[in-house]
């Protein structure tokens, strides 16, 4: 039998390291990193996601891999809309009735110019109407905190590219504030302490590795090691080295010091009245980077407010994209709308 796919709404979290796809009813049918390669002569796009992604610091002189999305932000406009394209068509399926209604969120401290950008090229990507929602308020939605009550809810979201820190009450941002300090920042930090110390050159993904398998907020009561592979700067000889994670912990101090001075900021023009809230109801934190091994510790140490993880914080956002999608009257003074 011929079949039909009625998709018609689909939220989209665009991050800055992974991009995830949300179908009401159906949960989060694509989950890939945000990464796109395209030819060097005449801009067509080779791959996207997880294919893109293994081509990132491997690709021939032709072909370039490049994460679209800096810092939480679009940078490359035409990019970003090729892959909406490839997110909507893979999730359409071949026939398509009707266009969709897609959303994506967008950090809160974009500029008024960014959102339209992000709209028009959901709209060129082959969305019949396009919606924007603040991805922290996506966040706590997805997070299940009660958003709609009269009493202050604290969310950092802490992304691949930002962080984001609200303060949320009646449905609505009340103190926010967005740092451009991310998984990314925490990659690089590591990168450039190694290459500082052991004049050695490690790559994207490696730092990445290194991050996941050993890295840490605090120091670690017990010390882990690991062995590291990179290029020497000196002689461009293959070398490997080992590393402790305390080495790693002192790395990540510097962009970690910029993730709680965000908090802190939030914390000091919260209205009194939702300050003593916070106290009781602690940080929730969602996003990738809140992962990372004992940075509720950290978190918790530095405020004075009890931080803990989200569950499931990976999918926070496209999971509460989608749900202010199904919602959309609830949610109407939250979203921008074109199309």
């Amino acid at each position: 039998m011929f079949h039909f796919n009625l998709v018609r709404r689909i939220g989209i979290d665009l991050g800055t390291a992974n991009s995830l796809v949300f179908i009401p009813g159906e949960g989060i049918v694509l989950n890939e990193p945000t990464v796109v390669a395209i030819t060097h002569d005449d801009n067509k796009v080779v791959a996207v996601g997880n294919e893109a992604k293994e081509m990132l610091g491997r690709t021939p002189e032709n072909i370039i891999a490049s994460r679209p999305m800096r810092d939480g932000v679009i940078a490359d406009y035409m990019i970003i809309e090729s892959m909406l394209r490839y997110f909507i068509n893979k999730v359409m399926g071949k026939v398509k009735i009707t266009k969709p209604e897609v959303m994506i969120c967008a950090p809160a401290g974009v500029t008024s110019v960014e959102r339209r950008a992000v709209l028009d090229a959901t709209l060129s990507a082959g969305a019949k109407t396009a919606y924007l929602i603040d991805e922290c308020l996506a966040a706590a939605i997805g997070a299940r905190m009660p958003i709609g009550d009269p009493s202050g809810n604290f969310i950092a979201d802490i992304g691949g590219g930002t962080t984001e820190v609200a303060i949320i009450s009646l449905g609505g941002i009340v103190v926010n504030n967005t740092v451009r300090v991310g998984g990314n920042k925490l990659d690089e930090a590591i990168a450039s302490s190694i290459r500082r110390k052991y004049n050695l050159i490690v790559g994207y993904q490696m730092s990445e590795k290194i991050k996941i398998e050993i890295g840490s907020a605090t120091h670690m009561t017990k010390e882990k090691k690991m062995e590291i592979k990179g290029r020497d700067s000196v002689n461009g000889l293959p070398k490997s080295i080992t590393i402790t994670s305390s080495e790693v912990t002192e790395a990540l101090a510097l962009p970690l010091k910029s993730i709680v001075g965000a908090i802190k900021t939030v914390l000091e023009n919260t209205p009194p009245e939702l300050a003593s809230d916070i106290i009781d109801n602690g940080l929730v934190m969602t996003g990738g980077t809140s992962l990372l091994r004992n940075i509720d510790q950290l978190l918790t140490r530095e405020t004075g407010v009890p931080c803990l993880v989200a569950d499931d914080p990976l999918n926070c956002v496209a999971v509460g994209t989608g749900i202010a999608l199904e919602n959309l009257d609830h949610y109407k003074r939250n979203i921008t709308r074109k199309g």
